[in-house]
């Protein structure tokens, strides 16, 4: 049954599910009647640990072998680490801020420009990943063909962003931000991102209430076309596609789904279905970059980074492979006796 697969997954991988223990860990061995043949490792074991510096603990201490989304500040010391090692990628991922443009004043394309501009997104890149990303303009990763770099991005101006709430009828304005309770790849450490845009805002007249909730649920109350406020999130893409971003996230048959700023353009919408529809690349290329253009002009979302995948691991691990896709896959990996 559909709504048992996480509990009791069934597939035909190169590990077979042994056991869950909820927030806890996940047990698999290898599958002894994989199509690819037997794994090299015997056990495979997920431990659940949500603090990343646990993660680090358990890592150096050899109780595990790979982590996950490392704290930024404590990369260059698993780097100078003899017994560890660090793969790093470019991720194909974006962080955002999606505002619920059917709501006031988030309805009004100039209160959601006034916002972008209060937020100083290099601040947050340095916070949270003290280097390992670079500020995002756009829905898409720089390393995405299409990619539109001739957009300017929106200016970093407290001052003028006052002044444009102003010009709006925006006074006392009371928001919601909501911040997501897991780090990803695109986003190591939500709360300390809301907090600094509690701290932009507040700086403009605008005062942030942070909410959070459990993963599932945070995923699921903000697809509601109904939702207050502002929902942080992002996204690692699944193909390599634009349409995988553009479409899967803006396009207007995501909204009360993926869509989470509930925005649906027509003029956006058109041009990414012809996209998806064209079989020659530089014409889908055109159609992409006009997208972004129109996405940026009626600013449904603040964009806020691209972020460096890191995964640190043991020496003796061999044959990890880091995916573009931001999936952790142990069918090629051995551990070095």
């Amino acid at each position: 049954k559909m709504n048992q697969l996480n509990q009791q997954p069934l597939g035909t991988g190169p590990f077979a599910f042994v056991g869950y223990q909820q927030d806890a860990v996940i047990r698999y061995k290898a599958n002894a009647d994989y199509w690819g043949g037997k794994q090299k490792i015997d056990d495979l074991v997920f431990a659940i640990t949500t603090d990343a510096s646990v993660r680090y603990q358990k890592l150096k201490a050899g109780e595990c072998h790979l982590m996950p989304y490392p704290n930024a500040a404590d990369v260059e010391a698993m780097k100078a680490d003899p017994a560890l090692k660090v793969s790093e990628q470019e991720g194909l991922n974006v962080a955002y801020l999606a505002y619920n443009t059917t709501q006031a004043p988030f309805d009004k394309v100039e209160v959601r420009k006034a916002l972008n501009m209060a937020i100083n997104k290099q601040a947050i890149v340095d916070a949270v990943f003290q280097g390992a990303a670079s500020v995002a303009k756009n829905p898409i990763p720089p390393t995405m063909w299409s990619y539109n770099d001739a957009i300017e991005d929106d200016k970093y101006d407290p001052e003028a962003s006052k002044k444009m709430l102003e010009e709006a009828g925006v006074k006392d304005l009371a928001m919601k931000v909501w911040a997501m309770p897991v780090a990803r790849p695109y986003m190591l450490n939500a709360r300390r991102a809301a907090e600094l845009i509690q701290s932009d805002f507040e700086k403009v007249g605008v005062k942030v209430e942070i909410v959070s909730y459990e993963w599932a649920e945070y995923l699921d109350k903000s697809k509601a076309k109904d939702r207050d406020g502002a929902v942080m999130l992002g996204w690692t893409g699944d193909n390599g596609d634009p349409d995988n971003f553009l479409d899967t996230l803006l396009g207007c048959d995501a909204v009360g789904g993926n869509n989470r700023a509930q925005w649906c353009n027509q003029e956006f919408d058109d041009l990414v279905t012809k996209a998806k529809e064209a079989t020659d690349q530089a014409e889908r290329t055109k159609l992409y970059e006009e997208a972004q253009v129109v996405f940026k002009r009626e600013a449904p979302w603040a964009t806020i980074d691209h972020s460096l995948a890191i995964v640190p691991m043991r020496k003796e691990v061999e044959g990890f492979v880091q995916s573009p896709l931001g999936d952790f896959t142990f069918g090629t990996v051995d551990i070095k006796e």
